[in-house]
């Protein structure tokens, strides 16, 4: 579809043109060209946006994920360096709470954690929008016209409930946001070739996204999900990563490592 544009990049960044009814595919031979395990991830074509700052962490930064750390504090730290990193206080992280549903929060003064949303939204620099992914995708939008930024996390139940598009709405009624003029990014997560469903998960998702395996199990392409939320939202320019966290060794995965680590999403206005 013309209005998903990828291309390959620095730093991890590889991608390749999808329709967002088939699953994304990642070009094998576009991996020889890293020489070494980036500490960030940008989305090119959002990297290039003077009042927008994004980023999606690594292993080799560490761990970001609270829930099961062995040791807290180097996680603390390992946000605080993530935040820096992108120059940044880290001070200004503010985390969604991530109850995989479709709640999207307005934000306009940094706080720790705001509980009970998969989706934050802000028009004021100086907050930086926080989340957490094992395998659920970072979804980063923003309207330069307004200077509005989003960050959402969809797993497969915030995706079924529509989360993205509920934040492409709440950035519209919040900011006057025009779906038409706003770009979004699709981070690393789980990609349709590896992430197998049940029938009872299988069936809440249009067939489009789908495909059978063995016998009560199926393949579910949860990015070209999303894809199709942000397009019938309006939105018209949609770039995505196209990195699969259970095939990517630098990044985590909870289908490959159930242990609780996490890398990281963030998003600020300059």
């Amino acid at each position: 579809m013309d209005n998903l544009r990828t291309n390959a990049a620095p730093a991890g960044q590889f991608a390749t043109k999808t329709h967002p009814h088939t699953p994304f595919t990642v070009l094998p031979s576009k991996l020889i060209q890293v020489t070494t395990t980036p500490t960030l991830l940008r989305v090119r074509e959002l990297a290039g946006e003077p009042d927008l700052v994004h980023g999606f962490s690594t292993l080799v930064l560490g761990s970001v994920g609270l829930t099961n750390a062995l040791d807290p504090a180097a996680v603390y730290e390992t946000r605080r360096r993530f935040a820096s990193e992108l120059g940044l206080d880290p001070a200004s992280l503010t985390t969604i709470g991530a109850v995989h549903g479709n709640r999207v929060a307005r934000v306009d003064a940094p706080q720790d954690v705001v509980e009970g949303v998969d989706g934050l939204i802000t028009n004021q620099p100086g907050i930086a929008l926080f989340a957490t992914y094992a395998d659920c995708y970072p979804i980063v939008l923003w309207d330069p016209e307004h200077r509005a930024a989003g960050l959402v996390h969809a797993g497969w139940r915030g995706t079924e409930a529509d989360v993205a598009a509920e934040a492409v709405r709440s950035m519209a009624r919040e900011f006057d946001s025009n779906p038409a003029h706003m770009k979004a990014a699709i981070g690393p997560g789980i990609c349709g070739r590896c992430y197998e469903v049940g029938e009872d998960v299988a069936s809440r998702f249009d067939q489009r996204f789908v495909r059978d395996t063995t016998p009560g199990k199926f393949l579910l392409d949860l990015a070209a999900a999303n894809l199709a939320q942000l397009e019938e939202q309006g939105v018209r320019e949609v770039f995505a990563l196209n990195l699969c966290t259970k095939e990517t060794g630098f990044l985590p995965s909870h289908r490959r490592t159930p242990d609780g680590t996490r890398f990281g999403a963030i998003v600020a206005i300059r």
